[in-house]
């Protein structure tokens, strides 16, 4: 007789690689392991060399480190409170009836691939808003595919590997993109001090890879994804919409609309009463609606779930599935009914990514390729193949795009630049690579959030596992690799224009 073959849940996973981590980071540091990279100063513009070493957390202090800071990181952990107060607005959305009625009017008057395209694109689509997509689309991807009778950790899948893998897919410029273009903009001051970059620089290349990227995975849900998953047959009736739903409906969307439209109008400067939202202190346009002082960045998530409440009440009171205050207050907790496990998930997820991060295994990995990308001598294809790799290779470890382009853009846009490679394609290259590898690390802050859908919509006997999930998002990893790998060869191959005013090569200094 054969044993049956343990599955270890998502929690005693994250157990595990949190004491592999301690002791990994025992034996690393006794093997001195470390690495040295170069940076641009931000004032002298001077190529600066600094070493990060892993941490020992098989220690008094490393060990004293992770019990003072198992609370505070899990309070602190992104994904929790972003998660928590978006639910109350899907909630309202759920309870009240109106996600029902909305997706089952959409399913049944549109073929199964169109609905599929329209929550991928919209999933690309989200990520220039930030990361508060994984917590959003998620679940609605998962009432979209339930209401319109499919499995629905289709559509949890479709909307993670859409979110993941078209991490930076935008054609407009967001706040992680900012960022990173700050970055970029430093690190060529070494080179050439007058080096300028537009806002518009990758808007050809990134419209292409969002239709592309939004077709293919359409595609590979459709005939990799749904067939491997286990049938959920629907023993109710179809749901019968009548015109006191539609009404709702109507008055729902109506006041979703206006407040949209408020909100809109509180983020445009220059005219009266506007730009409340606004960070008054930034340069550019996206650095005001996403600065650290702006209020539609910090409230975002609030303004968000304010806009589902409002659609949810108008909906519920049109069709009177909300006729009093306590229909309210029980409609606002609806979707936190059973959030235990994923609070406990969360918890020692959020334990096994701190204790990973301070050991700095990863930042010395991602150092280590930067001072291997410096010392490169070949230059063309070749080199933006090898740096490709190797950026993928350490989103693996160290996921974080920011964080992570801090360290590498002091060797490769100097190295691309001297190889007449602009840093714009730079930038393209580098968060190409990165999104092609993220979904498939459970380092990745929002991967927990993932793994929580899959094991609250499962409605199968089979166990969630951590491991378990990957082998859903290969194919789109594979796929996203393929994707990218065209395009940007392609691009610089022909040579057109990347952007507005940008192209992948470039003579600094002239």
């Amino acid at each position: 007789m054969f044993k049956k073959k343990l599955k270890l849940s998502p929690i005693m996973t994250f157990i595990l690689l949190m004491f592999a981590t301690i002791i990994l980071s025992g034996v690393l540091h006794l093997f001195n392991f470390q690495s040295e990279y170069s940076s641009v100063n931000r004032v002298t513009y001077e190529f600066v060399n600094n070493v990060v070493e892993v941490k020992n957390l098989l220690s008094a202090s490393g060990l004293k480190h992770i019990a003072t800071t198992a609370v505070s990181g899990f309070v602190n952990f992104a994904p929790l409170s972003t998660l928590i107060i978006v639910l109350i607005g899907i909630g309202v959305l759920e309870k009240t009836g109106f996600l029902k009625t909305f997706f089952t009017i959409l399913t049944r008057s549109s073929k199964k691939n169109t609905i599929t395209f329209l929550l991928i694109l919209i999933s690309l689509m989200f990520s220039i808003l930030g990361d508060i997509g994984f917590v959003v689309m998620l679940p609605l991807g998962a009432l979209l595919f339930k209401y319109g009778r499919r499995n629905p950790l289709g559509g949890i899948i479709a909307s993670f590997a859409a979110l993941s893998f078209g991490y930076g897919i935008n054609v407009f410029l967001s706040a992680n993109d900012s960022s990173l273009l700050s970055i970029t903009l430093n690190a060529t001051k070494a080179l050439d001090p007058n080096y300028k970059i537009g806002v518009f620089f990758y808007l050809f290349i990134m419209i292409v890879a969002l239709i592309t990227t939004a077709i293919i995975f359409t595609n590979v849900t459709e005939k990799k994804v749904m067939p491997k998953l286990p049938r959920v047959e629907y023993t109710e009736e179809e749901v019968v919409i009548t015109n006191k739903e539609l009404r709702g409906l109507i008055i729902g969307l109506f006041f979703g609309f206006i407040y949209v439209l408020l909100i809109i109008y509180m983020i445009i400067p220059g005219l009266p009463f506007s730009g409340t939202l606004l960070d008054k202190s930034g340069t550019m346009y996206i650095d005001m609606l996403f600065g650290a002082n702006s209020l539609f960045n910090k409230g975002f998530i609030f303004i968000v779930t304010l806009l589902f409440v409002i659609i949810g009440l108008g909906y519920g009171v049109m069709t009177k599935t909300i006729k009093n205050n306590n229909d309210v207050a029980i409609s606002l907790g609806a979707s936190l009914d059973g959030i235990g496990n994923i609070l406990v998930l969360i918890f020692f997820a959020s334990l096994f990514i701190n204790v990973f991060e301070e050991s700095n295994i990863g930042a010395v990995i991602c150092g280590a390729f930067a001072k291997l990308i410096s010392g490169f001598s070949f230059t063309g294809l070749w080199l933006i193949i090898i740096t490709f790799i190797l950026i993928a290779i350490a989103t693996i470890f160290y996921p974080s795009s920011i964080a992570k382009w801090e360290i590498l853009s002091g060797s490769v846009v100097p190295v691309f630049m001297n190889a007449s490679i602009s840093p714009e394609f730079a930038q393209v290259l580098f968060t190409a690579a990165d999104s092609v590898t993220k979904g498939l690390t459970p380092i990745f802050i929002f991967y927990v959030i993932y793994i929580a859908f899959l094991e609250k919509f499962n409605t199968s006997d089979d166990t969630i596992t951590l491991f378990g999930s990957f082998k859903y998002l290969r194919s789109y990893a594979l796929y996203i690799t393929v994707i990218w790998f065209i395009i940007i060869v392609g691009w610089y191959l022909i040579g057109i224009p990347i952007g507005i005013g940008s192209f992948p090569g470039v003579i600094y200094g002239a």
